[in-house]
This record gives C-alpha cells, sequence and structure tokens, in this order.
C-alpha cells in the first residue's frame, strides 16, 4: 500500500475504507487508474476487513476473487470500501466497491467479491494489525 500511496481511512470491525489519492504514474494508457491498482486496493480492503475479526494468531491469504469493472478510474481520489459478509473459521466472504471522487457526487468504478482464507502467523511473517 505504501508503494502506491494508498492509506487505511476507516477501520471498524468486518469494515474498511482505504482511499488512494490519483496519480498519473499508476495510470494505463488512456489515463484511467490502471485495473490492477483498483484491484489492489479492493483486494486489500477485503484481506483488512477480514482480518478485523479474526484471532490475533492468525493472518489473512485471499485465495479467490472476482472483480467487475465497472466505469474508468479517475478523480482526484479512488476509495475502495469493503465490508465482511460472513466469517467464517476458515474462509471469509467479503465485498467491496471502488468509488472515483472527483466533481460532483463519488461514482462506483468496480465491485469485488473475495474469499479470505485465514492461516496461523508464520515467524518472520506476522501481519501488521490495522
Amino acid at each position: 500500500m505504501r508503494t502506491i500511496g494508498a492509506t487505511l481511512a476507516s477501520v471498524q470491525p468486518g469494515a474498511v475504507e482505504i482511499v488512494l489519492p490519483f496519480r498519473a504514474d499508476l495510470t494505463q494508457q488512456h489515463g484511467f487508474l490502471h485495473a490492477g491498482i483498483v484491484a489492489t486496493i479492493l483486494d486489500s480492503a477485503c484481506g483488512y476487513a477480514a482480518f478485523s475479526l479474526m484471532p490475533a494468531n492468525m493472518a489473512v491469504l485471499a485465495v479467490e476473487f472476482k472483480i467487475n469493472l465497472l466505469s474508468p478510474a479517475q478523480g482526484r481520489q479512488i476509495v475502495a470500501k469493503a465490508q465482511v459478509k460472513r466469517a467464517g473459521r476458515t474462509l471469509t466472504v467479503c465485498t467491496a466497491d471502488a468509488y472515483a471522487h472527483g466533481e460532483g457526487e463519488p461514482k462506483i468504478v468496480a465491485t469485488m467479491l473475495s474469499t479470505i482464507m485465514a492461516i496461523p502467523e508464520r515467524d518472520g511473517l506476522r501481519e501488521q494489525r490495522p
């Protein structure tokens, strides 16, 4: 997240918001935020939302996701909002939407459905709790 300039804006049990200021160096050939970057913040938002409901000795690993790109991602910033739909012992299902903020009302640009697996923490791979 640090590499692309994204930050956690809100963390609640089972819900996370990540904000990414628009940067020209993260765009594709038409000047829109690259789909891979949009997927990155949606995936991270889902992971952190799931992580927020897991026991302290667990870590997260995305095992599947599907993304629909609904509109070109452009504007002042992109905000990814994720929420847990069902938290299981091993698998957690989350959804997330990405919104472009610019002039006027925020516009939805992408949506994701993700499955996150709880895995035991391993030495040297301890995740940071938000």
